[in-house]
């Protein structure tokens, strides 16, 4: 996995890794930008997957990187990884209503995110899981069971034996809650209504235009623009190195209205959602950071 990975990310495979009996300093391949670099390398990350792959496990990258707003091709790295004999699974939570996504199409085993960021669930929002079609039906398959994966039309009658629904719903232990639901099932339905492609390409023109207005403090040099230039390569998020005062002018920003995301030790994140932003904001925003 990634070096900068989401920490709790870190955290499931450290115990997982111990859970197994090995070390995480030893079992745990980590791949990191360049020394001088901010960005991972696709051909570093295909390089270890050839280096190591016959060893690997599991490929677990973030699809969006949340810290940088990178967005990898993971279509090449589940070949890759398959081409080794690798499961190949992607911590999408940033990246879910964020950026067009063909899981079954690019053959990715599997892959979870939450919904209360680009998705608008609100906080404690559903998570959900995209499990590949292959592994469904296999009743060997390690996994932990519990009664809302069985079977439904069987589910009732108590039985001491799992029978999992042929679906992803398989891998769900428990029922989620009603109300976060219900905010997700409104949101899903604008998605719906509007299309990914749609708000991708008003997306891109967001932060294209964002990247734009703040040109003269990067000339400057009073901030470095971390996130990949291309937006094909990136989210709806800038993510934007602060030298000097980075906290301070965090703050600033807070107070005036532009509300956008500190990350230690001197990030500033700006992420324009398409569903909701406006090019006035944009403008706006751009005017506060400057001032």
């Amino acid at each position: 996995m990634e070096t900068n990975a989401f920490p709790s990310d870190l955290y499931a495979c450290d115990s997982q890794i111990r859970f197994h009996g090995y070390d995480p300093d030893e079992a745990l391949l980590k791949v990191a930008p360049r020394e001088g670099e901010r960005l991972l390398r696709q051909e570093d990350i295909l390089q270890l997957i050839a280096d190591e792959g016959e060893q690997i496990a599991l490929v677990m990258l973030g699809g969006l990187n949340y810290y940088t707003g990178q967005v990898l091709d993971m279509q090449e790295i589940t070949q890759a990884g398959h081409a080794k004999g690798c499961l190949v699974g992607f911590d999408l939570a940033h990246a879910a209503g964020n950026i067009p996504l063909s899981l079954h199409e690019w053959d990715v085993d599997f892959a979870t995110w939450c919904t209360y960021k680009y998705m608008c669930s609100g906080p404690g929002g559903p998570s959900a899981v995209y499990i590949n079609q292959r592994f469904l039906g296999d009743p060997d398959i390690p996994r932990f069971e519990g009664w809302w994966g069985h079977d439904k039309g069987e589910r009732f009658l108590m039985e001491p034996h799992f029978k999992a629904i042929p679906s992803a719903e398989a891998w769900q232990l428990s029922n989620a809650p009603i109300l976060p639901l219900a905010t997700l099932k409104a949101s899903l339905e604008i998605f719906g209504e509007v299309g990914m492609q749609k708000l991708r390409e008003k997306s891109v023109a967001l932060t294209d235009y964002l990247a734009h207005l703040i040109q003269p403090l990067m000339d400057k040099g009073e901030i470095e623009l971390i996130t990949p230039k291309h937006a094909d390569q990136r989210g709806a998020q800038l993510s934007l190195f602060i030298p000097e005062r980075g906290k301070e002018r965090f703050q600033k920003l807070m107070e005036v209205g532009v509300i956008c995301d500190w990350r230690e030790p001197n990030v500033i994140r700006l992420a324009p959602s398409p569903l909701y932003n406006t090019f006035e904001d944009v403008w706006e925003a751009a005017n506060a950071l400057q001032a």
